[in-house]
């Protein structure tokens, strides 16, 4: 049988049915990893995924009732914890590091029979837009071997691109599951802010910080969403509120649908290659009874310094832990404790995360902390209101997920300005807490892969799913 792209919900009818095994599939996805391995997505296949799979063809061949993942295969991004496996968050400093405990979503996935099969490539510490920061090297663009993945979580989006998993576990600070998505040609999904656990999660910045969704499709998405969302006590800032079953929802209907679209927005699309792809969906979507309306957010200009202001200070405060003491412990010769921390963070930390770590030390300083973090918190809170306000009126807000196809590995490495304002359109979704999904509605002049990111209110994933799901139907005719 050929299972090339099949999706999670095809997979489960096909394993129901006793017409594939969950060793054959999960042999499948391995030898898929192999024969790309040189893409550098996959860091590590567990040597217990067979196992993982005989155990769920037991399950299947002899329970009436299925767990909801039976026998489907996922990877997960390298710093979600998996107990009893190296969890190394892309980073030479936890390049040894076993997790003691599962993550929350770990479990989840685990208690509905999925079947782990490795961990995926990232930029250190989720530090990064392209995956070129990880202490393993950078993960080449699914469709071309000299085009960037995106970050922070190449690997999760490529595995996927190339079929190596059923679907992937990312996360998202910025647009770390959305932008890499768009570069790769398939779907990332980045929640509410507390929709889904971060308990297990290596943090970055821990107000922006979510777990996201790589899939083929929209429908598997919406179905992934519904069993690993949920309050958690683990979490203290898990959302307790209703989780929808998504998938119910999408409908081939958008008749009267209300789609904003921010002038401030507009005017930066327009001046790039982008535009007219982007105006046909809008076009598209007017044509079939979506209702189409202008809304202005004067500070939306001001997103990326705010944004990196915040991610840095937060993120400096988080690495804090990582000093040579309890993780790494490999310097020698050191004469105090001083000397420990600043041999082993010069030796175990790559270049973006030391920068990131200056940056958030200055802007966390007594001397500048007033007039830099206090007014991107003041500016977010502000952010969070006028987005409360359009969706007053409107079901949905879209935009690009980026200015463009994915870009040359090493263009940006010398200009950090440069690859921070790639992340121009999806940094504002964590910034306001609401969630955001990336969709491809074609390609660009290279042949590359573009994204549609659409935007719903703070919980109301069921909204965006149903207004994403149309236009990822209806692509070919865009």
């Amino acid at each position: 049988m050929n299972l090339e792209n099949k999706s999670v919900l095809e997979l489960l009818d096909l394993l129901k049915a006793k017409k594939i095994s969950a060793v054959e599939l999960t042999k499948y996805y391995i030898d898929r990893i192999k024969k790309f391995n040189y893409k550098n997505a996959v860091l590590e296949i567990f040597d217990d995924a067979l196992l993982q799979a005989e155990k769920c063809d037991l399950i299947i061949n002899t329970k009436k009732i299925l767990p909801k993942l039976i026998g489907i295969p996922v990877l997960i991004k390298d710093n979600i914890l998996y107990k009893g496996k190296i969890s190394s968050s892309g980073s030479k400093m936890l390049e040894n590091y076993v997790a003691e405990y599962n993550s929350t979503v770990v479990q989840k996935l685990l208690d509905e029979g999925a079947i782990i099969l490795g961990r995926t490539n990232m930029d250190e510490f989720a530090m990064g837009g392209s995956c070129e920061n990880s202490a393993y090297g950078p993960c080449k663009n699914a469709y071309d071997d000299t085009k960037v993945s995106g970050g922070s979580s190449g690997g999760s989006a490529v595995a996927v691109a190339l079929d190596m998993c059923a679907f992937s576990l990312g996360s998202d600070t910025g647009g770390s599951v959305r932008q890499p998505a768009s570069f790769n040609g398939i779907v990332g999904l980045k929640p509410t802010y507390g929709r889904i656990s971060r308990y297990g999660l290596c943090a970055f910045a821990s107000s922006l910080d979510t777990v996201g969704i790589f899939t083929k499709d929209v429908k598997d998405n919406a179905f992934l969403l519904s069993i690993l969302a949920g309050d958690d006590k683990l979490d203290g800032t898990s959302k307790k509120a209703k989780v929808d079953s998504y998938i119910d929802y999408l409908s081939d209907n958008i008749n009267g649908k209300k789609i904003a679209i921010i002038k401030e927005v507009q005017e930066l699309v327009k001046k790039t290659k982008y535009y007219n792809i982007y105006q046909k969906v809008l076009n598209y979507c007017q044509n079939h009874g979506a209702i189409l309306t202008e809304v202005s957010i004067k500070n939306y200009t001001k997103v990326l310094p705010v944004y990196y202001t915040i991610a840095p200070a937060e993120g400096s405060s988080n690495m804090g832990r990582f000093d040579g003491v309890k993780y790494t412990s490999n310097v020698k010769d050191c004469k105090n404790i001083s000397e420990i921390y600043s041999k082993t963070r010069s030796k175990f930390l790559g270049k973006e995360v030391k920068r990131r770590i200056m940056l958030g030390n200055f802007v966390l300083s007594s001397e500048q902390y007033s007039s830099y973090y206090l007014k991107a918190k003041n500016i977010s809170i502000m952010l969070k209101k006028e987005f409360e306000k359009i969706f007053m009126q409107n079901d949905i807000v879209f935009m690009p997920t980026t200015y463009g196809e994915a870009f040359d590995i090493g263009s940006k490495t010398q200009d950090p300005v440069s690859m921070y304002i790639e992340d121009m359109f999806t940094v504002t979704a964590n910034i306001v807490g609401i969630p955001a999904i990336s969709i491809p509605i074609g390609v660009g002049e290279n042949g590359l892969p573009l994204g549609l990111q659409v935007l719903s209110a703070e919980l109301n994933e069921k909204e965006l799913y149903c207004m994403a799901n149309f236009v990822f139907l209806h692509r070919g005719e865009i």
